[in-house]
């Protein structure tokens, strides 16, 4: 049962004082006042609200404003439990109008639930959307989604697709997708025009970074093939189609990372198995979102609109694809150990990281209180993106020690 000291550091606190009349009048110590809570929510997990009733109001009127929410709130609850319905929703509207104490998202959420009960849909909407500025991200999807039922029954069926797209992590506009298309863009056009010194400086030359150049592991993403400007479009198509699923999946942020990871090892991939001539494009990264789709999509199970289903449905397809036509030469000469490389660390970033806009089957099943730890999860995660960045290191060291033997060096 969600107790009513939730989030006032009840735990350690003493018993009722020797003597304690919960009929009594005057002020009370923080300290006193909790355990008085505390007792109160004790009664209510034994199932004997009315004894619950007279200690929860007995902290109302308290000077700490915490303190006295919660006797609301708790005196709501009680109330509640003994079908007096309608004073229940007053004794929780009490605790919300004190403003934002550690009962505030619960309270409203009661009032909520209240308004629903008596056909108030109207009245239910507005707590329900003072329930999502204040609610944890576990439950924001959950709340969202009423929202959306709630705006669909009382007509509103813009603000009904809004929600149920918010409840689904996929209502964020996909801006650093679009980011990273038009800073790609911008770059390669200006050095397929330019005089081929920008692109000099750009591309993965394998005797310049062996030299010390490592940048252009990364910077080769932003130049293309400047005789053709398919090889460009061909690659914003993709990332757009790749971007911005894994950015609803991810958000912005932690899909710009995710690229640029993919970035480097794809750029490593290639600098230590490829050839001489070096490789420009922004393919390995890519390939890199492309594995992050898929097993996002396929392994954690992300619950996704219809949208970005059919599009990440296609993913597998697409990776088989283009790693034949790379294999067999059919379209020229691909850079297959770049897309390989960033292919790999895609896969292995989402299998690290699961989404974390949206739901997953996952995480619709654990619970607050099961699973392991939030500090044993980070601490996995980091371990294993530490081992795919001590792999890039090993194989960057692999290339340079490769190519400063050769005879060009």
């Amino acid at each position: 049962m969600d107790r009513v000291t939730d989030g006032l550091n009840a735990e350690g606190h003493p018993g009722l004082p020797s003597g304690f009349d919960p009929a009594a009048r005057g002020p009370l110590d923080r300290a006193t006042a909790i355990a008085v809570l505390s007792k109160a929510d004790d009664q209510m997990e034994q199932s004997e609200p009315e004894h619950a009733l007279a200690l929860y109001s007995r902290v109302i009127g308290t000077a700490d404003r915490d303190v006295s929410a919660a006797g609301f709130f708790g005196v709501g609850n009680a109330l509640y439990r003994l079908d007096r319905e309608i004073e229940a929703r007053a004794a929780w509207e009490r605790a919300t109008s004190l403003g934002e104490t550690p009962v505030a998202y619960r309270a409203w959420r009661q009032v909520a639930a209240a308004r629903v009960r008596e056909g108030d849909l109207r009245g239910a909407v507005d707590a329900y959307r003072e329930c999502e500025k204040r609610a944890p991200r576990e439950d924001r999807a959950e709340i969202a989604s009423r929202l959306g039922w709630l705006s669909k029954e009382t007509g509103d069926t813009a603000a009904s697709r809004r929600y149920f797209s918010r409840s689904r992590g996929d209502s964020r506009p996909t801006f650093m997708t679009y980011v990273i298309i038009a800073v790609t863009s911008v770059v390669s056009l200006a050095a397929m025009t330019g005089d081929g010194s920008l692109e000099n400086q750009l591309a993965l030359l394998p005797l310049a970074v062996a030299h010390g150049d490592y940048y252009r592991l990364l910077s080769v993403a932003l130049v293309h093939d400047p005789t053709d400007i398919f090889h460009l479009l061909f690659n914003m198509y993709a990332l757009w189609f790749a971007g911005q699923l894994v950015e609803r999946m991810y958000g912005p942020w932690m899909t710009l990372a995710l690229y640029l990871i993919s970035g480097v090892a794809a750029g490593a991939a290639s600098f230590a198995l490829g050839s001489i001539g070096g490789s420009v494009g922004a393919s390995g990264a890519i390939f890199g979102l492309f594995g992050v789709v898929l097993v996002a999509t396929r392994f954690h199970h992300a619950i996704l609109d219809a949208q970005s289903r059919a599009i990440a449905a296609q993913v597998g397809f697409l990776i088989v694809l283009n790693l034949v036509l790379g294999l067999t030469g059919i379209l020229g000469n691909i850079d297959n150990f770049g897309h390989a490389g960033g292919l790999l660390a895609g896969l292995w970033l989402g299998l690290l990281i699961p989404p974390g806009q949206v739901q997953t089957l996952g995480s619709m099943w654990q619970t607050s209180r099961s699973g392991s730890s939030p500090a044993r999860t980070i601490a996995v995660r980091a371990v294993g993106v530490g081992a795919l960045v001590a792999v890039v290191f090993a194989v960057i060291a692999y290339g340079t020690i490769k190519w400063q033997a050769d005879p060009y060096f």
